[in-house]
């Protein structure tokens, strides 16, 4: 076993691996030489895979993962933490903007007794857009999830043996590294640290993948939307019914009056698309229950740097269909 592990998921990275791997390796000689980085590719369609067999060739503390097809960023987390071997796991991003120089920090808030540490970014080396698309991510998300997930918190941080133990033992579909971790509620702590531009190429969270993440992780953790569907049904109900009684008491005064045709026309559509969007609300909740008894594995591992080998001692049984070498 390791003392330290360095889990980073990677899509096309190919113009930052040699860098990523000379600073990572400088900022953890600080600590220990008994490290490992394990690098799971996520089948991005340029080069990051030979330049990873290429360094675990002149390294074996490289460990490389690679997965069938794209499966996604918080996946290839995943599959790195359920091969990981050490007391200490940090989880960063491969593009650089986590800056390998503040592992150590990391670590040494963890020695103070602390089973997670994050790394919360000061000012964000991002474009204007990029910005304010993840601001309002975390704005909805948070509002329909009903929890503070902090933005300035990405997946750069370092966590215990016990948590990747503990994390190890959630197998949902709908993952969120960081939601998953923060439910968990071990001892944490969180550090300021310094957020680098991005070393080469551009980010693949676009506004529509990130809408897309926040909708699944909303109907994975909470649900709210179901609860304001249920709000809206009664609001509605309840505004029906006022301009029923007005109707009655405008008929009973004044006589009645035949309604307008537009009106009527406006609110039956109106309420039609409620209905529908009620339904298609409880149609998705629905798919992703029988996603969920699918029971399929979370990911499917293509090829390994060092062999078959299921090193994480915490993956059970039940569970090692999800390392399959195919």
């Amino acid at each position: 076993m390791a003392y330290i592990s360095v889990v980073i998921p990677v899509y096309k990275a190919e113009g930052c691996l040699h860098e990523l791997y000379q600073r990572l390796k400088a900022s953890l000689e600080i600590i220990t030489e008994d490290f490992e980085i394990i690098l799971v590719e996520d089948c991005g369609g340029d080069r990051s895979w030979e330049i990873i067999v290429e360094l675990a060739k002149k390294d074996p503390r490289i460990k490389g993962i690679q997965l069938s097809r794209n499966f996604g960023q918080h996946y290839g987390i995943t599959a790195g933490l359920d091969h990981c071997n050490a007391e200490w796991v940090v989880v960063m991003d491969c593009d650089l903007q986590d800056r390998p120089e503040e592992i150590p920090r990391l670590y040494a808030k963890a020695q103070e007794g602390y089973d997670v540490v994050m790394a919360r970014r000061g000012k964000r080396k991002d474009p204007i857009l990029k910005r304010f698309t993840s601001w309002l991510f975390y704005k909805i998300f948070n509002y329909l999830a009903d929890i503070n997930y902090d933005g300035q918190v990405g997946n750069f941080r370092i966590i215990s043996r016990k948590v990747v133990h503990s994390f190890c033992l959630i197998r949902e579909q709908l993952r969120i590294f960081g939601g998953l971790i923060d439910w968990m509620g071990f001892a944490t702590a969180s550090i300021d640290v310094q957020h680098d531009s991005r070393l080469t190429g551009k980010s693949t969270y676009t506004f529509g993948k990130l809408w897309k993440l926040a909708s699944e992780i909303v109907i994975a953790y909470s649900d709210k939307p179901l609860r304001l569907s249920i709000k809206l049904g009664f609001l509605i109900s309840f505004l029906a019914f006022t301009y029923g009684i007005y109707i009655f008491i405008h008929a009973l005064f004044y006589g009645s009056t035949v309604t307008g045709w537009s009106s009527l026309i406006v609110s039956l559509y109106f309420l039609c698309g409620i209905i529908i969007a009620v339904l298609g609300i409880i149609g998705v909740y629905l798919n992703k229950t029988f996603n969920e008894t699918k029971r399929r594995p979370l990911y499917l591992i293509r090829n390994f740097t060092y062999g078959l080998s299921t090193s994480n001692d915490y993956v059970n049984s039940t569970e090692i269909t999800s390392n399959l070498h195919i």
